[in-house]
């Protein structure tokens, strides 16, 4: 199970608008993402691009009954959690949706603190099926296995998480956007004595800081507004497993503090509570900024980074292993061939080259995202350099190959971002996911390289 991202996010079904963003809205605030559907024919279309751990389904929908619906979605999805939704509660209803399946029911309207604890138990349902799952059979699909490459580089990565993953010390990722640092700490996890514990990982460029303190510490009812029950923090969830923060340089001055205190002392209180909790939990954390730097600018804190840094693991950019490079794109042609139900046998040798003199600054995500747009929008069975974005194969001229000029790194990086802005006609979102960076990162180096965004 993978608490820290998955069991974040949950899928709406309901017709009426107001209750879908209605129910969007207060998840948010917890920290959690809902994608929304107004009918089960878009639940399925959202359904065939990705799984949702936790679905609140509407009993009366406009194509289907939503009873009916609950049958398939236990057919197909036997380990999602699905919460019924009515506005006509009545008993024999309740106990059929129950008997067919549905962890629990809310009634129409419904009230923020039931909404909250239905959905809070659904999370805890699918933590104790993480914990019954057998530690072998998680290791062998987020270990290791999954971490594709055999250049030197990604050899001497291999052997140093081997040797990080026995102990309990904290570890520090660090590497650019894309390069798979939570993929890292997950394998550092399912190979240590934690393995069949949590492993809880928070993005914390996501949140706030009132949400995120809260969302890590819990809170007691009362003690702010808003608080109108007791909630437990992620840090009680992840206890006795693995805590992983994911660029860590997000976290203000105010959280730092704390979770250095957090590391030291190995207990922490509630927001409003003066109870002390005991915590025994293996921290990672990863940045793809440079933290000494950060420590310069002063917005890190220098005893949190040598508390975090005891074993420090870099990950290369893909630039530097373009040997794996075959290996991934093939890797991701099967991964979104068999997903779209596609036929495309591999790549052609001049498409290979191509995609491996490219700098990929986006990382293994960009070479991801690039792949699945590929297959799904391309024709044809072999993939050609006339079915690669332009951008790689530079054939309208508006990324040219930098020959004569002696640019920097950091002009490069400057200069790709207005590039990918011009693209998305400065849509900020999608040229996030483009670059393989999140919104925040994105909005960082429009301002530090003072970009135009407006096209």
């Amino acid at each position: 199970m993978q608490e820290g991202d998955l069991n974040r996010h949950l899928l709406v079904v309901d017709d009426e608008e107001a209750v879908r963003s209605g129910i969007a809205q207060v998840l948010s605030r917890q920290g959690l993402t809902a994608a929304t559907a107004a009918s089960a024919k878009e639940a399925l279309e959202i359904l065939s691009q990705r799984s949702y751990p936790i679905i609140l389904l509407d009993i009366k929908l406009p194509d289907i009954d939503g009873v009916e619906f609950l049958r398939l979605l236990r057919k197909d999805f036997p380990e999602t959690e699905i919460i019924m939704i009515t506005g006509y509660p009545t008993i024999q209803g309740a106990v059929q949706c129950i008997k067919l399946g549905a962890l629990d029911y809310l009634v129409k309207p419904f009230r923020i603190d039931e909404l909250e604890t239905v959905v809070q138990k659904a999370r805890e349902h699918l933590a104790q099926k993480g914990r019954q799952k057998r530690p072998e059979e998680e290791a062998g699909e987020l270990g290791l296995d999954f971490i594709i490459g055999d250049s030197p580089s990604m050899k001497h990565l291999y052997a140093k998480i081997r040797r990080a993953a026995p102990s309990d010390s904290t570890v520090l990722l660090t590497g650019e956007s894309g390069t798979g640092k939570e993929l890292v700490a997950r394998a550092i996890h399912l190979l240590s004595p934690r393995r069949d514990q949590e492993f809880v990982a928070v993005d914390c460029s996501a949140l706030v800081e009132t949400l995120l303190e809260s969302e890590l510490f819990g809170h007691v009812k009362g003690s702010f507004t808003g608080a109108i029950q007791t909630k437990h923090g992620l840090f009680e969830l992840a206890n006795h497993g693995t805590f992983f923060f994911d660029e860590i340089t997000n976290l203000s001055q105010n959280i730092q503090a704390k979770l250095l205190r957090v590391i030291q002392e190995r207990e922490f209180m509630k927001v409003g509570s003066q109870k002390r909790i005991k915590l025994d939990i293996r921290i990672i954390a990863s940045s793809n900024r440079d933290l000494k730097e950060a420590i310069k600018a002063g917005t890190f804190r220098e005893d949190l980074f040598y508390r975090l840094s005891v074993i420090p693991i870099h990950l290369p950019p893909l630039r530097e292993r373009t040997g794996d490079i075959p290996l991934l794109a093939e890797h991701f042609l099967r991964k979104y061939s068999e997903k779209g139900n596609r036929e495309v046998t591999g790549f052609s040798p001049k498409a290979m080259k191509l995609l491996e003199a490219y700098s990929w600054p986006g990382n293994i995500r960009e070479l991801e995202h690039t792949i699945e747009r590929i297959v799904i929008l391309e024709d044809g069975d072999v993939i050609q350099p006339e079915h690669l974005p332009s951008f790689i194969t530079q054939r309208q001229g508006e990324l040219q190959v930098f020959t004569e000029e002696n640019y920097t790194l950091e002009e490069l990086e400057k200069r790709y971002i207005q590039f990918i802005l011009r693209r998305t006609r400065g849509r900020r979102q999608d040229a996030a996911r483009i670059l393989g960076i999140n919104r925040k990162t994105l909005s960082h180096k429009i301002e530090k390289y003072n970009l135009r965004v407006n096209f």
